[in-house]
C-alpha cells in the first residue's frame, strides 16, 4: 500500500508539472505574438497610391487626349489632315446657313401670289415676290417679269433661271466634296512615310526591334486615323447639304408649275 501511494503521488506531481510548462509556453507565445503585432504596427506602411492614379486618370479630358494623339502622330502630318477639317466645316456650316435661309414656305407664298394677281395684277404680284427672299421667289419674279411676252416665255423663264438658282445652291459643295477625298490621301501619306522610317530604321540597326518600328507604325495609323475621321465627319455634313438642295429643287419644281398654273387662269379670267 505505502508504495502504491507513492506512486500514485510521483504521477500527480508529473501532471502538475507538465501543466505548468505547457501554460507558460502558451503565456510565452501569446506574449511572442503581441510583441510581433506592436512592431508590425510601429512599422511605417507605403501610401497606396493606385486610387489617386485611377482619379488622375479619369480626370484626363477628351481635348487633352486628342492634343496628345496629334503630337504623337506628328503634327508635320497630322496639321495639313487639321487643316482639311476647318476648312471643309467652314464651308459647311455656311452653306447650311444658305440653304436654310433659302427654304420658302411655297404654298403660302403661291396664295400671296394669286391674292396680288386678283386685285392688283402683276405689278402687284411682283412686289409681293420681291419682298419674298429665296430662290422660289426670284424664280417667280423672273416669271412675272415676262408676262407680258406670253405664257411660253414665262416657262422659258422659270426654267432657265430655276438652272442659275440650282447652280448657287451648289456653291461650295465641290469644295467639301474635295477635302472629303483629299484628308484620307493625307493620312495615307503619313502612313507611307511612317512605314518608310520604319524600315530606314530597321536598315540602320541591322535588326528587327520593336522599340525600333513603333516610333514609325504608331505615326502611320495615327494619319490614318485621323484622315478617316475627318471624311467621315464631312460626308455627314455633305450628305446634309446635298439632301437640303435636292429638297429646295423639288419645291421650286413644283412651285414653277404652280405659278404657271394660275397665271394661265388670270389671263382666262380677264
Amino acid at each position: 500500500m505505502k508504495k502504491l501511494f507513492s506512486l500514485l503521488m510521483i504521477c500527480g506531481a508529473l501532471s502538475l508539472g507538465f501543466n505548468a510548462s505547457a501554460q507558460d509556453d502558451t503565456t510565452a507565445m501569446a506574449d511572442q505574438d503581441t510583441a510581433a503585432a506592436a512592431v508590425e504596427n510601429t512599422i511605417p506602411t507605403e501610401p497606396d497610391y493606385s486610387d489617386e492614379l485611377e482619379a488622375t486618370t479619369e480626370e484626363q479630358s477628351f481635348d487633352q487626349i486628342i492634343k496628345d494623339k496629334f503630337i504623337e502622330g506628328d503634327p508635320t502630318f497630322m496639321s495639313p489632315v487639321l487643316i482639311c477639317l476647318i476648312l471643309g466645316l467652314a464651308i459647311a456650316i455656311e452653306r447650311i446657313i444658305s440653304l436654310n435661309l433659302a427654304t420658302t414656305n411655297t404654298q403660302k407664298l403661291l396664295s400671296k401670289v394669286e391674292d396680288a394677281l386678283e386685285s392688283g395684277g402683276v405689278e402687284a404680284a411682283k412686289d409681293v415676290t420681291k419682298a419674298t427672299r429665296g430662290p422660289v421667289a426670284s424664280i417667280f419674279t423672273q416669271g412675272l417679269m415676262r408676262m407680258s411676252e406670253g405664257i411660253e416665255m414665262v416657262e422659258k423663264s422659270v426654267i432657265a433661271y430655276g438652272s442659275v438658282e440650282m447652280g448657287r445652291l451648289e456653291r461650295g459643295l465641290v469644295w467639301i466634296s474635295l477635302f472629303i477625298s483629299l484628308a484620307p490621301m493625307l493620312g495615307f501619306m503619313g502612313t507611307v512615310i511612317g512605314m518608310i522610317g520604319a524600315f530606314d530604321a530597321i536598315e540602320a540597326a541591322g535588326d528587327i526591334s520593336p522599340s525600333l518600328v513603333a516610333g514609325g507604325i504608331k505615326v502611320a495609323l495615327l494619319t490614318t486615323v485621323g484622315g478617316l475621321i475627318v471624311a467621315i465627319i464631312l460626308q455627314l455634313f455633305y450628305n446634309y447639304c446635298v439632301s437640303k438642295i435636292d429638297s429646295i429643287v423639288n419645291s421650286m419644281e413644283d412651285a414653277s408649275i404652280s405659278l404657271v398654273d394660275i397665271l394661265v387662269k388670270h389671263n382666262l379670267s380677264k
